[in-house]
């Protein structure tokens, strides 16, 4: 199992939001594709999945995260 967690966007960020999910949970993704759009306070990213495999979300859109948390696991 592979941890999609929050990329390091910017070392002063304190907290990102998940902005939306571009997959569905339980969804095949492959490595590269890209997922989820998060926000912080800089800036709106795309976030590529890690890896190939079946996507479970834990952070749902709207969530407050912090800069170092996992978004979904690829399995």
């Amino acid at each position: 199992m592979t941890a999609l967690r929050v990329p390091p966007v910017s070392i002063t960020m304190e907290s990102v939001r998940v902005l939306r999910w571009l997959v569905a949970d339980g969804a095949e993704v492959r490595e590269g594709e890209t997922v989820v759009e998060i926000e912080t306070d800089k800036a709106t990213v795309e976030v590529s999945a890690s890896s190939d495999g079946t996507i479970a979300i834990c952070a749902e859109a709207g969530a407050t995260v912090a800069p170092d948390a996992i978004l979904a696991e690829i399995d």
